[in-house]
């Protein structure tokens, strides 16, 4: 099938020649002005367009942006009579394929047209892989490739059918609460309403009133009867995150909860019926709790009946580009940038980083490096310094002898490099060894003596 070509422009006889030259290998569909333009480009899947600055109603560079705000991939070869250098910048920081200046070459055109209808295929065929991958990778909005996270996305399937509690393990940052509503939005009760509420963020007296809700007049300030989170959560889902960090006499409460199914609001002596699935999650281990006699056993075995333990980003590191990618696609759009790739470099200093703040971190480190970021690629110049000269990160396994003395070269060459701000001349004669044997092992081992030019 032929590809499909929109031309605009306002010159008849310009239009009538071009029609001409490419209606062998395009169906060819013309505009005289914009509106037109616009509209054919709105109702037909078009492979391409050819562009004039000039319209009798609007100016071309205005259609650019409308087109290019419709579908970015959509490559569009601008044509004026009054070229200058800004308004070629203007155009192609728009995202202009190319820009011509009348009088046209057709045979010239020719060329740049399929250059331009090949790159769109490329960039198309790419972000269809991208999605694959994505969905291939992803599970209700968390994203993994690793194997500790595709255990997660079997064990959330397994556990969402069920109706018992559930206890999530995981540091800071690793996505506790997404993994708590991809257990509700995939169980039963997920017509239900999922609610939240970080019990270290109250002090115990709001605690309670927030979750069980409180009678008008329980207390000073109480001038009207609110309605808890349990209510609020009735054949829903309700989230307790940080459980471990609340006192024992709120634990006894929730206890009773779990084991009747009913609680009291603050001042009242109406018994109301708790129907909501409770997921509780902690940062600490809460086997330590339980020894130090800061958490109830009888509560611990309420709610470790089904457990999830989301392993730290430092363990698998192999999910940092992909979560990395997605953040870039969210931030790009967010802050209405062209931002879409890393350097090589940049992506090693991702990898070798130990994310103490694990993906929460990385988000952060992503939308900052995306708002710097003036081009189409993050360069390290654009993490923060001690994402640059952070730790390395330090293995989580036993390692074969093999594995073990690459993890040590690399780790000693890095080292090497820093000390001699990636000179590797230098490095060379630190290392006593030969400038060539250590292109050989940086070649071998990926790393980029670059990256530490700039470090002190």
């Amino acid at each position: 099938m032929k590809n499909k070509l929109l031309i605009i422009d306002d010159d008849p006889k310009l239009l009538k020649l071009l029609k001409k030259v490419f209606e062998d290998d395009y169906i060819v569909s013309t505009a005289k002005n914009a509106a037109d333009g616009l509209n054919q480009f709105r109702e037909i899947d078009f492979s391409a367009a050819l562009l004039d600055v000039v319209l009798p109603d609007r100016n071309g560079i205005e259609v650019l942006k409308e087109m290019r705000n419709i579908d970015s991939n959509f490559p569009i070869i601008v044509i004026t009579g009054h070229a200058s250098i800004d308004l070629a910048v203007r155009a192609m920081k728009l995202g202009a394929f190319y820009f011509v200046e009348k009088p046209v070459s057709p045979m010239a055109l020719r060329e740049i047209l399929k250059r331009a209808i090949e790159q769109r295929d490329i960039l198309n065929s790419y972000q269809s892989l991208k999605r694959i991958a994505e969905e291939k990778y992803s599970f209700s909005g968390i994203l993994g490739k690793s194997k500790q996270m595709q255990e997660i996305f079997k064990l959330i399937e397994i556990v969402a059918s069920a109706e018992a509690t559930v206890l999530i393990e995981g540091e800071s940052g690793t996505g506790k609460e997404l993994v708590a509503k991809a257990i509700h939005f995939n169980s039963q009760r997920k017509e239900g309403r999922f609610v939240a509420i970080n019990c270290n963020a109250l002090p115990e007296t709001l605690l309670e009133s927030e979750l069980f809700g409180y009678k008008r007049g329980a207390f000073t300030g109480a001038n009207r009867t609110k309605t808890g989170l349990f209510d609020l959560a009735q054949k829903g889902s309700i989230f307790l995150d940080e459980i471990v960090q609340t006192s024992k006499v709120f634990q006894s409460k929730l206890l009773r909860v779990l084991e009747n199914g009913t609680y009291y609001p603050v001042g009242s002596t109406e018994e109301r019926k708790a129907d909501a699935r409770v997921i509780a999650a902690t940062n600490r281990n809460i086997e330590e709790a339980l020894e130090d006699g800061t958490f109830r056993d009888d509560l611990f075995y309420r709610l470790n009946v089904l457990k999830i333990h989301i392993a730290p980003l430092r363990e698998r590191s192999i999910d940092i580009p992909l979560l990395a990618r997605h953040f870039i696609d969210i931030y790009s759009k967010k802050n209405s940038k062209e931002v879409n790739e890393f350097s090589d470099e940049t992506t090693e200093i991702l990898m070798r980083y130990s994310w103490p703040g694990n993906v929460r971190e990385l988000e952060n480190v992503i939308e900052r490096a995306v708002i710097l970021c003036a081009g189409d690629t993050i360069l390290p110049e654009h993490l923060p310094e001690k994402i640059v000269k952070g730790k390395e990160q330090e293995p989580s396994k036993i390692f074969n002898y093999k594995e073990a003395r690459e993890l040590f070269e690399k780790k000693y060459l890095r080292n090497i490099l820093r000390k001699t701000n990636g000179n590797v001349s230098k490095a060379s004669k630190l290392a006593k060894m030969t400038r060539q044997n250590i292109y050989i092992k940086l070649n071998k081992l990926h790393i980029n003596p670059k990256i530490y030019y700039h470090e002190s």
